[in-house]
């Protein structure tokens, strides 16, 4: 069972990652949260990992944080929440807002999540409310805000957004229309938040 991974990350995607590890690359999933704490090619990466296995069936996720993956452990315990379910989530939201939305009771921030309809939202408060509390609030880093003026983002910012956004399996036009808004809705974002926002709408349609 692999729970841990130290090399040199050598591929990186907004949802999956690449490492190296004495000249055996290890495929694993991730979340946007590990995904923007994580280096540039090249540069040394160690992960925390989650081995799933069914039947023919063998992935790893990776986090960057231990309360990530203790959340993970939690969120995957409840009916009807997968690992790849859990991973969107924690896509979704970081892993302080989740932990505050289910102690809190707040559904609402829960069901903005993609994939979690009220009544799985109902379940992670009822069966999780009491049993995150071992895993604390703690600090998040918070990333740079990049001021957006008007209806446009930098061309770096918007086209790292799309470009996530491309990588999860969305079409582009539908992508950079969802991106339009979530810009429009908030003049002083992060990339991070730009992209969980624009992933909001998509679940909407």
């Amino acid at each position: 069972m692999i729970a841990y991974l130290s090399g040199k990350l050598i591929e990186k995607e907004a949802n999956s990652i690449i490492v190296d590890v004495g000249g055996i690359g290890y495929e694993a999933i991730i979340s946007l949260s590990t995904f923007y704490e994580l280096g540039e090619i090249n540069s040394p990466v160690s992960l925390r990992i989650y081995t799933y296995v069914r039947e023919d069936t063998l992935q790893l996720f990776g986090f960057i944080t231990a309360k990530e993956r203790s959340l993970f452990l939690k969120l995957i315990t409840v009916s009807g929440i997968g690992p790849k379910l859990a991973i969107t989530m924690l896509s979704g939201m970081g892993a302080d807002e989740i932990i505050v939305a289910i102690r809190s009771d707040n559904l609402v921030a829960l069901t903005s999540i993609p994939g979690i309809g009220k009544k799985t939202a109902e379940r992670l408060v009822i069966e999780l409310r009491d049993k995150i509390a071992e895993i604390g609030g703690g600090d998040t880093s918070a990333k740079p805000n990049v001021n957006i003026n008007g209806d446009s983002a930098s061309s770096e910012i918007y086209d790292d957004t799309l470009s996530a956004l491309m990588n999860l399996g969305y079409q582009q036009k539908p992508a950079a229309k969802a991106l339009n808004k979530a810009i429009k809705d908030d003049t002083e974002m992060s990339v991070q938040k730009l992209l969980r926002r624009s992933l909001q709408l998509l679940a909407k349609g």
